[in-house]
């Protein structure tokens, strides 16, 4: 876990492995950012032409590094790209500094402390790098080789692991002292460490995740953080009529579970529920996926392992609002048992659905909890899943779809996920779709016209959300799990995508900012 400071230090007197300043892309070359004074003036106020002269321009994500000046304590400066410069009296954009931030942290794994003497006028921006170095730093190593990715005991040891993250993370002009600063950097210690959780458990291989796993490891952060948890294994799901569920999970021999993990505050006022996708493994089932499209579906509960964190998070922020978290979780196998394509499934609703395609289950365990949610009155409702291909060829792999019952509560949500710096787009939900849906034998059925899939899927959802309750449902299969090169504070693998919107959903819901 790496570890967050702030500091008064002036980046020429800081004692640390590395300092990291900030660079931009001026009108007539490099131009060094604010919080780079002191390191500029140990270069003789050349230290944007010496950046020149080894390539670097300022781009968004570039690093360059060069031993330090005299007069620094620190050995090597690392120049990190922000972008355009902005005009003159305005400031670095929050997520160029997040992403810059980030980038910095990840050149920098094997190192022990940097100083980061980014732009920092104020604790949102000290936020945003906090933020980004954290994210940046993470790395998952639990199944290399002493479980932290060294070659043998001796090196890890000694610390020489290439992969070991950045131990420590210095804030220069951070403000130890200040309240604002202060909140700042503590809210993004607990935000980053349950996005960084989540990703640890999509990065986990479905041979040590399965729904069984998963629910226990909920149970174990529920007793850690004073949160209520139910978990409703196989037999419970069938006594109680989860259709969905248990015809997702009955192709597998790790049974299904329905997992209810709550945070609630005494001087709470409103209650948001959260619902996450928890397939640990989607083989497709009967209509098995081809060649090329399972290696990477253990990442198929990435929409659980956000709604996980994301209330572990707000009970870790001590937010003044209910946060209850349903997790639905199932692995979608083939076999003897599982259900074949025209099968017809009783749902915790009481609603029939025809299953023309088992690779469509998520839909089916989703529809199961949140009419189990809504059972509970809550003021509104989420739900996020790696939900459909369908959304990915729309938005592409950065950007997550947004449909809503409500068009006020979707434009909310899309304007919360812009402002954390989550790339999202709202989408509508044509009702003309609907009747793609229909069924000769059930109420309806798992699939409808293959045109607009991302938007039949959100409207089958809609079907099992209860009356008078605002929801939203958030399409991340295209940000959820990233199969390229690492970039700003997005590692390769899992992302955590949606956590910090859900976080910030709760946040201002307990500011009464949502009506």
């Amino acid at each position: 876990m790496t570890a967050l400071t702030l500091s008064t230090s002036s980046a020429s007197t800081l004692r640390a492995d590395a300092v990291v300043v900030g660079v931009a892309k001026g009108a007539k070359g490099v131009v060094v950012a604010p919080g780079a004074e002191a390191v500029d003036k140990a270069f003789g106020g050349k230290l944007a032409a010496v950046l020149e002269t080894l390539g670097a321009s300022g781009a968004e994500g570039e690093v360059t590094k060069l031993p330090a000046a005299d007069g620094l304590k620190a050995p090597v400066v690392l120049a990190v790209g922000l972008g355009d410069a902005p005009a003159k009296g305005d400031g670095y954009d929050s997520e160029a500094l997040r992403r810059a931030a980030g980038s910095a942290a990840r050149a920098l794994h094997g190192t022990k402390k940097a100083g980061f003497a980014l732009p920092v006028e104020d604790a949102e921006a000290a936020a945003a790098v906090s933020e980004g170095a954290l994210l940046g730093a993470y790395s998952f190593t639990a199944y290399r080789s002493n479980g932290n990715g060294a070659k043998n005991a001796k090196d890890a040891k000694k610390g020489k692991d290439a992969k070991t993250p950045l131990a420590e993370v210095a804030i220069l002009g951070g403000k130890p002292r200040d309240k604002d600063f202060k909140a700042a950097a503590e809210r993004a210690q607990a935000l980053t460490a349950e996005i960084n959780r989540a990703r640890d458990l999509i990065n986990m291989p479905s041979n040590d995740l399965d729904p069984k796993s998963f629910a226990t490891q909920a149970q174990a952060a529920a007793k850690e953080f004073g949160l209520k948890v139910e978990v409703l294994d196989e037999k419970a799901l069938k006594k109680g009529g989860f259709g969905g569920l248990m015809g997702v999970g009955q192709g597998s021999e790790a049974p299904p579970r329905l997992v209810r993990i709550a945070h609630t505050h005494a001087k709470a006022k409103k209650t948001l529920a959260l619902v996450g996708k928890g397939i640990t493994y989607d083989s497709g089932g009967i209509s098995l996926k081809p060649a090329g499209h399972n290696e990477t579906m253990k990442c198929d509960m990435s929409g659980a392992a956000a709604v996980f964190a994301a209330v572990v998070a707000a009970a870790r922020l001590g937010l003044e609002v209910n946060v209850t978290g349903w997790l639905a979780l199932a692995e979608n196998m083939p076999s003897g048992n599982a259900t074949r394509p025209g099968d017809v499934l009783t749902m915790y609703s009481g609603k029939t659905v025809e299953v023309l395609n088992t690779d469509a289950e998520g839909r089916l365990v989703l529809a199961d909890a949140l009419t189990r949610a809504s059972e509970e009155k809550p003021d509104a409702i989420v739900d996020v899943a790696t939900l459909t291909g369908a959304m990915v060829l729309a938005l592409g792999n950065r950007t997550f779809g947004i449909m809503a019952n409500d068009d006020a509560f979707r434009t909310s949500i899309h304007e919360i996920a812009e402002e954390v710096g989550e790339q999202s787009w709202p989408m509508p939900m044509p009702s003309e779709l609907r009747k793609g849906m229909d069924s000769p034998i059930a109420d309806i059925a798992n699939m409808g016209e293959r045109m607009g899939g991302g938007l039949v899927a959100g409207l089958f959802l809609k079907e099992f959300v209860g009356e008078g309750i605002a929801w939203a449902h958030l399409d991340i299969a295209g940000p959820a799990f990233h199969e390229g090169s690492p970039w700003g504070y997005t590692p390769k693998g899992g992302t955590g995508s949606a956590v910090r919107t859900l976080v910030r959903l709760a946040e201002r819901t307990a500011a009464g900012d949502l009506g």
